[in-house]
């Protein structure tokens, strides 16, 4: 393999000798430029199965949301106290969760299949079986909120907020610029890297995301979402190595600036010259997951698919399936996103601008080059 490389690469730089630059270039694959291809992201959500009528997976319905709960503890007619005094103690107990249970239980996820990936290498009693029939899917992520409502299609609102938060704000931009690719359908060496961008989303009088255009990579304030993948490609999908940590840029309501956290993340992409679309799995951690929601999101717009965060940490700090702490309680539980991306050309401004000797302007150029 590593000799097929090799000489891939020899007859490439032959070319460019023997044909000049842009023959080369005009023998790549289709998107591909310089052995590079970017994709930007469009759209994400955490994965969720689910089966048309939700049996499968939630036999004994779907959670309580804020209000449902508030109700079925304070009734109306005021009975049990003040509903002022009960409204604040509510709210600080999102804010300060413990694992103490109260009296109505939290419906977890009973079905057998679960989008996602075998981040172990094991197949364990308690692990998934992939859509396609794949074994030994780490996705304890899904058993806590597949029955909440809020994460499910098409009544869920919290998909919604998230799209279009990510879409209207630059700062959550993702981009993945592919190197070393001598080919989108088998390659067995091929970099990954992640990078914040600075500029919107390109899209067509209806809407839909276009490939193309470009992207300016975020060398100076992004530096925390900069990593490196090692993976291959095979039969068009791209499979990488996984990395200890991953960093995802996420600006929600109010423009609050937060970010995710994966642990041991790694991305499996069906690549196509205009798009890539996949997943990217890992050990999400807990207390980050937790805090990014309410933060973000608020109770105001939880509450519009009925999820309520206390009884939700108690289920991730539940089913918190790695990376256990001192004392031996696992922090990180084991997820996946869903992710859709289109072809864009990443720039780098930060980088010196490559120079053609010769050229008038390249004075000019080098200077500005220089000054940035």
């Amino acid at each position: 393999m590593l000799k097929e490389k090799v000489m891939k690469r020899v007859v490439y730089a032959a070319a460019v000798a023997a044909f000049g630059v842009g023959a080369a270039f005009a023998a790549e694959p289709d998107g591909v430029t310089n052995r590079t291809i970017g994709y930007v992201l469009t759209d994400y959500d955490f994965a969720t199965y689910q089966t048309p009528d939700g049996k499968a997976e939630c036999p004994d319905g779907y959670n309580d949301g804020p209000r449902e709960r508030f109700e079925r503890f304070f009734p109306k007619d005021g009975a049990k106290g003040p509903l002022v005094n009960a409204q604040i103690a509510r709210e600080g107990a999102i804010w300060g969760p413990t694992m103490e249970d109260e009296p109505f239980a939290f419906k977890f996820v009973q079905g057998k299949v679960a989008i996602g990936l075998n981040l172990d290498g094991k197949a364990g009693p308690n692990d998934f079986v992939s859509p396609e029939g794949e074994k030994g899917i780490d996705n304890q992520l899904f058993r806590a909120l597949g029955c909440v409502v809020n994460r499910r299609a098409p009544n869920g609102s919290l998909t919604n907020f998230v799209t279009i938060f990510m879409q209207r704000y630059n700062y959550n931009r993702v981009l993945l610029e592919i190197t070393d690719v001598d080919s989108l359908v088998n390659d067995d060496d091929v970099t990954l890297t992640t990078y914040r961008g600075q500029d919107g989303l390109m899209i067509d009088a209806a809407g839909k995301f276009l490939p193309g255009g470009s992207n300016r990579a975020d060398h100076k304030w992004g530096k925390k979402f900069i990593t490196s993948f090692k993976g291959r490609i095979k039969d068009g999908v791209l499979t990488t190595d996984p990395v200890p940590h991953w960093y995802m840029p996420a600006k929600y309501t109010f423009q609050d600036v937060t970010t995710r956290h994966f642990r041991d993340a790694r991305f499996r992409l069906n690549l196509t010259p205009d798009r890539a679309t996949g997943l990217l799995a890992g050990y999400t951690d807990v207390e980050n997951w937790y805090r990014q929601i309410i933060r973000s999101l608020s109770t105001h717009h939880l509450s519009y698919g009925e999820e309520y965060a206390p009884p939700l940490y108690r289920a991730l700090n539940h089913l918190a399936d790695a990376h256990p702490d001192e004392s031996g309680r696992n922090t990180a539980i084991s997820s996946a996103l869903e992710m859709n991306f289109v072809r864009v050309y990443i720039t780098h401004p930060e980088r010196p601008v490559a120079l053609n000797e010769g050229s008038p302007a390249s004075d000019t150029v080098r200077e500005a080059a220089v000054r940035r």
